[in-house]
Parts: C-alpha cells; structure tokens; sequence
C-alpha cells in the first residue's frame, strides 16, 4: 500500500527510546515536533500519542506539556523502583494494547521506537488488521529485524531536522560547517527514507 493523502494514520511515540537514543548517539535532543510531521506527512492524523515514563522529582511535566502542544495526547507513568536499587520504566505492554485498539480506525500506524519485542506486534497489525506500519528511529539504536518487517522506515540519524538546536555557547562561531553525508545502504527489501 503507498501513501496517499486520505490514509487514516496514528503515531505511537516511545518517548524514553527516543529521548536516551538521541542522546547517547548524537548528544543531542530529540525534536517531537518534527518527528510528528514527517510521520503524517500530509496524511489524515487520528490520534499522536506520546508515552513517557514520571519521576519522582516529576521534572519531565514541562516536557509532557510540550509534547501537548504539539497535538500528542501524553500517557505516563511512574518509574518502577524495586528492592536493591533496580529501576524499570517501559511501555512496550501499553504501546501494543493501543496499537491493536486503534488497528480497526486506521490505515496506517507509525511506530516510533526501535525496540525490537514490537516485531510481533507489527507482524499481529499487518496481517490481522490490513494495516500499513512504518518505523522511525535512529538506525543505529534500531532492530533490524524491526526494519525488515516494516512496510516503511525513516532514518531519523538522517539530516538535522529530527534534533533540537542546542543553545550556542558564548564565544563560539556561527559560521556553518558543510560536510558530506555519506548515505546509508537500505538495509532491507522494504523501503527506507532518509530525509
């Protein structure tokens, strides 16, 4: 199925996968924004939601509030602290449970993660449902076997536009450094966009 203007599409944003791939790969944030455009890409946009992961300092309610702004509906929840220490704060149960809610309204379900445990998740949509699923993530941090499996996937390691501009130090320069970008070879027989 290729994209057309009259697809019904819904984006499930993995905020913590997002937020620490940017960060440890690229040192830089993560831009919600402009992820969610190139997720709809001129298409009809059901639902965005967005799941995130609260401290206890809740010092991400402000972020939440921006992805708000952004036209994402935020669900969070508190980080899971066991005896000794261990922390875990995940979606992954949540994120299928919605995807196969919302599978029966819509054509196209835009995965924002690079977790490979979706993969069965995106085999159970396409095949029970007849829906189109597209992967972004940062290749690097990406299953891929998750790209192999689906219908569409964009780079988002690819260009500038899927980072935050960092705040220029004092004293630093603003001349533009242009260098060459190498491109990636696709990584399987499914189509992959770098933008």
């Amino acid at each position: 199925m290729a994209k057309f203007k009259e697809q019904r599409i819904g984006v499930l944003v993995d905020i913590q996968n997002m937020y620490y791939s940017a960060r440890v790969i690229h040192k830089k944030k993560t831009n919600f924004k402009n992820i969610l455009e190139a997720a709809v890409s001129d298409r009809k946009l059901i639902r965005a939601i967005g799941y995130g992961i609260s401290t206890e300092e809740k010092t991400e309610e402000k972020f939440f509030e921006s992805l708000e702004k952004y036209g994402f509906e935020v669900k969070s929840k508190d980080l899971q602290i066991f005896k000794g220490g261990m922390k875990k704060g995940d979606w992954d149960v949540g994120i299928a449970i919605d995807a196969i809610k919302l599978a029966k309204n819509l054509d196209v379900i835009v995965l924002v993660s690079g977790d490979g445990d979706y993969i069965p998740l995106v085999k159970y949509l396409q095949y029970n449902f007849g829906v189109r699923v597209e992967v972004m993530a940062f290749i690097e941090s990406c299953s891929s076997k998750l790209i192999d499996e689906a219908d569409d996937f964009i780079n988002l390691s690819e260009g500038t536009k899927f980072f935050v501009r960092e705040p220029r130090k004092k004293g630093t320069s603003t001349k533009k450094v242009i260098g060459k970008i190498k491109p990636t070879a696709p990584t399987s027989k499914r189509t992959v966009r770098m933008l």
